[in-house]
């Protein structure tokens, strides 16, 4: 009989027990110079695969909008919701995390910080636009990355066949790395450890505290965000109540929240769709499409935890910094969703967009909880789609009338 293999998610939380236990016993020099290394190895490993992995999904992802560009204002109302769903996440994000400065007490050592002055609002608005963007891809500029991405995938569709072999080339290493991304993705249970047992040893008991504050952060802005913006857009343009909207939608979310799986949990968002009157029609394009834009839980799991590790290494983030994270996460929604691996990844782009490192300490700490967050991201995300579907459909008056259940 073959054994019955753990999943990737459980490794990774016997990783952090494993992490926190030995690190409790084991002495502050030796996990500093034999265990922490192969954190700092994991880190470099995903840093590697950032910029190239940004980039050509987010061109894929960009060209796959065909559709949306046949069906015309359908796609484009499901992409502006999208889009602005995802914003207001992470300023949902941003702002529960400056409210519960969670990780302040750490106090954790940077050892290279930016001494570069913060730029203003404006010259963040005007740099996203790349002068020169085969730089912009050496220097890891992920917003100037994001940016090109976007635009040649825009070109690539405006050429049409002649722009195919392009297209298919991209898609290409888009694969590449997705299962270059995955294979990291399997050392994590060992970089967790690695990562996590150091903290532990140096910090002492004192530094669990402040992941209970994280997961509680997360979780509360997504309930907030949940609650208040989709009852807001459900029942402001759709007309329908809010109570009658979680209902249905309760078993996706439900199935979402424990397979942490959008992809998995689109059968279960059709039913709630169609349940609430949304039509074939509709659904058979929002439902997918969310599946691999719309990212508001993971917009706020990067603003709640990239202000958490700026607290815990004492750096305080201008405005102007906290909205390049904002533009960052919206525009990354594009192609970043379903990528093994896209919550880690996504973090380390939006740390280092803004200048704070993405490794050791703080980082490690946001890894061990990372299912534990992933599991209420995902409910936000599949939540989101559904409402997209019934206020496009209700927009386009094709909202079918069903009886209130």
């Amino acid at each position: 009989m073959q054994k019955k293999k753990l999943n990737l998610s459980i490794k990774i939380l016997i990783g952090l027990a494993i992490g926190i236990v030995v690190g409790l016993f084991l002495p502050a020099e030796i996990a500093n110079t034999w265990i922490k290394p192969f954190g700092t190895l994991f880190l470099n490993l995903i840093k590697m695969v950032v910029v190239p992995l940004v980039f050509a999904s987010i061109v894929v992802g960009t060209c796959g909008l065909n559709d949306a560009r046949a069906l015309g204002r359908l796609g484009g109302k499901t992409i502006l919701y999208y889009l602005c769903t995802t914003a207001l996440a992470v300023t949902i994000g941003l702002v529960c995390a400056n409210i519960f400065p969670v990780g302040r007490d750490l106090a954790f050592e940077m050892e290279a910080l930016s001494t570069s002055e913060p730029q203003s609002v404006t010259d963040t608005l005007l740099n996203i636009v790349p002068t020169n963007p085969i730089d912009a891809l050496a220097k890891g500029n992920m917003l100037q990355v994001i940016f090109f991405a976007i635009a040649l995938g825009i070109g690539i569709l405006l050429c049409g066949e002649k722009g195919k072999p392009l297209q298919d080339g991209i898609s290409s290493l888009a694969e590449a790395m997705y299962s270059l991304t995955g294979a990291i993705m399997k050392l994590a249970p060992f970089a967790v450890f690695a990562l996590v047992c150091p903290v532990v040893a140096v910090n002492g008991p004192k530094s669990l505290l402040p992941m209970l504050g994280l997961i509680l952060s997360v979780y509360g802005a997504c309930i907030f965000h949940a609650v208040v913006v989709y009852s807001a857009t459900v029942g402001g343009i759709a007309h329908i109540s809010p109570a009658r909207f979680f209902k249905e939608a309760a078993p996706a979310m439900i199935f979402a929240f424990s397979s942490a799986s959008s992809a998995a949990t689109i059968p279960f968002s059709m039913e709630s769709s169609e349940r609430m009157g949304v039509p074939q029609s509709v659904r058979s394009f929002v439902l997918p499409l969310g599946a691999t834009i719309n990212m508001d839980g993971t917009a706020i799991y990067q603003g709640v935890c990239a202000l958490f590790i700026a607290n815990a290494y004492g750096v305080s983030l201008t405005m102007s910094q906290q909205l390049t994270i904002i533009l960052t996460c919206t525009l990354a929604s594009i192609g970043t969703a379903g990528v093994p691996g896209a919550g880690a990844v996504m973090l380390t782009m939006v740390l280092s967009s803004v200048g704070l490192p993405a490794e050791g300490l703080a980082m490690g700490m946001v890894l061990g909880i990372d299912r534990i967050l992933d599991m209420a991201r995902t409910c936000v995300n599949i939540t989101g789609d559904i409402a997209c579907s019934v206020v496009v459909a209700a927009s386009e008056k094709q909202l079918e009338s069903t009886p209130n259940r």
